[in-house]
C-alpha cells in the first residue's frame, strides 16, 4: 500500500481510480467517491478558515449518515482530532466530555442539535455547527485544503473515544493516524476470505461514533474503494430488506444483531448476496451462530478487540475457518500474551490475562497518555482467554468481572454459555453480588421465550450438571430483556444497579 500518515490520505485512492463509483448510500442520497472526496477538502479547508489548527479537537455528535463520513475525513484532513461522541448522551454527559476533550467545535444534527447547544451553552467554550445549516453549507463551498497542509507526524492523534466504563469519569482513548491505519492494513493482509474487496457492498449499521464501526467499518471499506451503505439504526427486517435491495456483499455486525435475523424467515433470502459476515463487540453465543447458519446457510467470523487497539486483535477470518465460540487468532503484527496474575505467562489451555503489542495499539489515555503500553509496548487488556490445542482464542471474561467466592475466581462468562446452551433461553447476564458468608455470590438474569422457556429451577438444575457447586448460581431472574449498549453488548453496569443490593 502506498506511504501515508493521515487516515483521510484513503480516500485519494478510490477517488482517482473510481471517481464515478459510489462511495456512500444514505437513503436515496448518494455520494460518489469524487463527490466525497472533493467534499472532505472543502470541509477541511473550512474548518481552517474557521481559525482552527492542527492538533485541535473537533467532536461529532451525529448519527450514522452522509454527514458524519464528510465531517470525519475533513477533521482528519485538516489535522485535527475526532472526538467521537454518543448521539443518546445528554446534555450533562456531553458537557464533561466536551470539557475533557477541551473540543473548540461540535457537529450536530436535527436529533443532536438540542443536547449540543444544550452542552455548549453549559460551559461556553464550543461552537455549534448544525449539519443543516447555512454554516455547514459554508463549508461545504470552502477554498479547499491545499495538499500539502494534510499532512501530520506519523504519530499524530487522529481520534479520541471515551470509554464508557461502568463507574467513574469516562476515559479518552488516544488513536493516532498511524494505530487506525495499521489495524486496516493488518485486517487487507487476511486472504481467506479477503476482508474487503474493492467490489464489496459494505453495510454500515454499526454506530459510527464507535471505533467498531468506526474502522474496522468505515475506514476498512474506504481503503479498498468499496461502497459503503449507511443505516443509522438498525431495524431487523428493514435492515434484510435493504440487504436484498443493494446487493450487500459484507457485514460487520454485533451479537445482537444476528440474534435478532435469526428469528426473521426471509432473512435467508435476504442473506444469499453476502460473502462476509463478521461479529464483534461481544461473544457472539454458539447457539446464534448455529440457529443463523441454520436459518441462512451463512456461517459468521468472530472477531476480538477494543477501543484501545484500534480495534481488531484477533479474528477466525485469520485461519478462514469460522469457528463457533472461538475469536480466532491474532492479526499479522500483532503479539498477543496470556499472562498471569505474577506476570508469568500461563501453561498451555489455562486462562490468562490477554496483553496485547503491535502498531495498532494506542498511545494512552487523554490527556497525559497515562494508562497505555509499558516500557516494552505490551498493554495489558483486562480480558481474559485460554488458547485450544489448535492455537485459537477463546474469551473467558473481562478480568475486573471476574466474581470472588470464598476466595474462587469464578468467571462469568463460563456460567453464561452454560445457560446459553438451555433451550428456550434468548440471552443471559452474569454478575457477582455482594454476600456475607463468600463475600460474593454468582447472580444470573436470564430472558427466555415466552410461553416455552425455562423456569429458574430448571436453569439451575442445569447449571448443576455443568458447573463444579461454587460456580453455580445462587440467584436466578427470569426478565423480559436485557438492557444493551449502543454497539449491542449487554450493560453489565446497569445490571448491577438494578440487581446488584438485592
Amino acid at each position: 500500500m502506498s506511504e501515508r500518515t493521515n487516515l483521510a490520505s484513503l480516500l485519494r485512492g478510490p477517488a482517482g481510480v473510481t471517481p464515478d463509483r459510489a462511495a456512500l448510500i444514505d437513503g436515496a442520497r448518494r455520494l460518489t467517491w469524487s463527490e466525497l472526496d472533493e467534499a472532505v477538502d472543502h470541509v477541511a479547508g473550512g474548518l481552517r478558515e474557521q481559525g482552527l489548527h492542527p492538533g485541535d479537537r473537533v467532536a461529532l455528535l451525529l448519527g450514522n449518515s452522509i454527514e458524519f463520513v464528510v465531517g470525519y475525513f475533513a477533521i482528519l484532513r485538516a489535522g485535527l482530532v475526532v472526538v467521537a461522541l454518543n448521539p443518546a448522551y445528554t446534555v450533562a454527559e456531553v458537557a464533561v466530555l466536551l470539557t475533557d476533550s477541551g473540543a473548540r467545535l461540535v457537529f450536530v444534527d436535527e436529533t443532536t442539535v438540542a443536547v449540543g447547544s444544550g452542552a455548549v451553552e453549559a460551559i461556553a467554550s464550543c461552537e455549534v455547527v448544525d449539519v443543516s445549516s447555512a454554516l455547514w453549507r459554508r463549508l461545504l463551498t470552502s477554498q479547499p485544503i491545499a495538499p500539502g497542509d494534510e499532512s501530520v507526524a506519523p504519530n499524530g492523534l487522529a481520534l479520541l473515544l471515551f470509554t464508557a466504563g461502568t463507574s467513574g469519569r469516562p476515559k479518552g482513548a488516544m488513536l493516532s493516524h498511524a494505530a487506525l491505519l495499521a489495524n486496516i492494513d493488518m485486517l487487507r493482509s487476511l486472504e481467506g476470505p479477503p476482508a474487503v474487496l474493492e467490489s464489496d457492498t459494505v453495510l454500515l449499521v454499526l454506530p459510527l461514533f464507535h471505533v467498531y464501526g468506526l474502522n474496522t467499518g468505515l475506514g476498512l471499506a474506504v481503503s479498498a474503494g468499496a461502497t459503503c451503505v449507511i443505516v443509522d439504526r438498525f431495524d431487523p427486517v428493514e435492515s434484510l430488506r435493504l440487504i436484498a435491495n443493494a446487493g450487500v456483499t459484507t457485514v460487520a455486525g454485533a451479537p445482537a444483531m444476528y440474534q435478532a435475523w435469526s428469528r426473521v424467515p426471509a432473512a435467508r433470502e435476504a442473506c444469499q448476496s453476502i460473502r462476509l459476515l463478521s461479529s464483534g463487540g461481544s461473544p457472539l453465543p454458539v447457539a446464534v451462530f448455529d440457529a443463523f447458519a441454520a436459518l441462512t446457510g451463512k456461517t459468521i467470523f468472530e472477531g476480538y478487540g477494543m477501543t484501545e487497539t484500534a480495534p481488531v486483535v484477533s479474528t477466525t477470518l485469520v485461519t478462514g475457518v469460522a469457528k463457533a465460540g472461538s475469536v480466532g487468532r491474532p492479526l499479522p503484527g500483532l503479539q498477543v500474551r496470556l499472562v498471569d496474575d505474577s506476570g508469568q505467562e500461563v501453561d498451555d489451555g489455562d486462562p490468562g490475562e490477554v496483553w496485547v503489542r503491535g502498531a495498532s495499539v494506542f498511545t494512552g489515555y487523554w490527556p497525559a497518555g497515562l494508562g497505555g503500553p509499558d516500557s516494552d509496548g505490551w498493554f495489558r487488556s483486562g480480558d481474559v482467554a485460554y488458547v485450544d490445542a489448535e492455537g485459537d482464542l477463546y474469551l473467558v471474561d473481562r478480568r475486573r468481572e471476574v466474581i470472588l467466592v470464598s476466595g474462587f475466581n469464578v468467571y462469568p462468562r463460563e456460567i453464561e454459555l452454560a445457560i446459553e446452551s438451555l433451550a428456550g433461553v434468548i440471552e443471559v447476564a452474569v454478575v457477582g453480588v455482594p454476600d456475607d458468608a463468600t463475600g460474593e455470590a454468582v447472580s444470573a438474569i436470564v430472558v427466555t421465550s415466552e410461553g416455552s422457556g425455562p423456569s429458574r429451577e430448571e436453569i439451575a438444575a442445569h447449571c448443576a450438571t455443568r458447573l463444579a457447586r461454587f460456580k453455580c448460581p445462587s440467584s436466578i431472574r427470569v426478565v423480559d430483556a436485557l438492557p444493551h449498549s449502543s454497539t449491542g453488548k449487554i450493560a453489565k453496569g446497569r445490571l448491577r444497579e438494578v440487581y446488584g443490593e438485592q
